[in-house]
């Protein structure tokens, strides 16, 4: 589905011809560019357009099928950037992520959208409010597209942040510590991070060969060179990210293995007092069986304190051994 079409000259907005090649002409004779988003189109959909901007099949193959890492590769006629957006959803402090791909050719941008993570929209909003950034042309949409992206990875990292405090105070409480369900959050929570990672590590690499012309071999092209500062703060952007992902990463493992620990520790506790317990029980048990097996020559039996005699020992024992365990900390 084309979500936006729309060509712009000197940073401002104009509304062009429906024909994408019409649109594409105009644009170039002009000065300008043209922008087609779309979200999630069908092959019949997009055919035309690939066929009108000469899009490389292998990229019109990859945002059709999308489950694709982010990646940057340079064709004939075009430039192809793979994105993976993430949505935080408080309701279930789940992480979710998307797929947004950039065509950055002569004259055209082309923007394919799957899933709902992507920040097109809120993009070409702001484009349209910053003229001076707009007339740089498609490297313009190119990075703010990119810097969009990263700058709402940081606030899922910041929300990721917050998820990781609660579970630590659960765990190091007292009363939740031992919850048989905070294992299973801390396994969630991780499979988020993994989620995550996924999304914005990749990235480093596409974001290098933008911002360092002559690595990789030579500049990117499509791409305006003095646009490499940008992109270079939108690395630095994403450096922090994955730093923060990697200190999530491995904290949660941290928190995971304290749990254990703890549930071991709760666990040894709980046969020191099983063993204590079974140990008082056993006295009384003992005494009371060797009395009960009716010999016939006890000289106990016939005495007439025998029986108080008896309870006073079993009595006399349990708190010996009681004083016993709890000073030892088994009960």
């Amino acid at each position: 589905m084309i979500v936006d079409c729309a060509i712009y000259r000197n940073g401002r907005r104009t509304e062009g011809p429906e024909d994408f090649s019409d649109a594409l002409d105009e644009a170039r004779a002009g000065g300008g560019f043209v922008w087609i988003g779309l979200h999630e189109p069908t092959e019949q959909e997009f055919s035309h357009v690939s066929e009108e901007f000469r899009l490389h099949p292998l990229a019109v193959e990859d945002a059709l099928k999308a489950h694709q890492r982010p990646k940057l590769e340079v064709y004939e006629d075009s430039l192809f950037l793979v994105l993976k957006p993430v949505v935080y959803e408080p309701e279930s402090d789940a992480v979710s992520s998307g797929e947004l791909m950039v065509f950055l050719g002569d004259g055209f941008v082309v923007t394919v959208r799957h899933g709902e993570g992507a920040p097109l929209a809120a993009v070409r909003r702001r484009l349209e409010r910053e003229p001076e950034l707009l007339v740089k042309g498609p490297t313009a949409v190119l990075y703010a597209v990119a810097d969009a992206t990263v700058d709402h990875y940081l606030e899922v990292a910041g929300e990721l942040q917050n998820d990781l405090e609660e579970l630590e105070t659960e765990v190091f409480s007292p009363d939740q510590g031992g919850s048989r369900h905070t294992a299973s959050r801390i396994y969630t929570f991780k499979r988020q991070i993994l989620e995550f990672r996924r999304a914005a590590g990749p990235l480093a690499l596409p974001l290098t060969r933008l911002a360092e012309t002559g690595t990789f071999g030579g500049a990117v092209p499509f791409v305006d060179e003095k646009a490499r500062p940008f992109f270079r703060d939108v690395h630095d952007h994403l450096t922090r990210v994955n730093e923060s992902v990697e200190a999530l990463d491995r904290l949660v493992s941290d928190v995971l293995s304290a749990h254990l620990a703890q549930m071991s520790v709760r666990q040894n506790d709980d046969m020191r007092k099983i063993s204590a317990w079974a140990a008082m029980a056993a006295v009384p048990t003992m005494i009371a069986g060797v009395y009960g097996m009716n010999f016939e020559h006890m000289p106990e039996l016939r005495w007439t304190w025998s029986y108080p005699a008896v309870i006073v020992v079993m009595a006399v024992l349990e708190v010996l051994l009681y004083r016993l365990f709890k000073g030892r900390g088994w009960m």
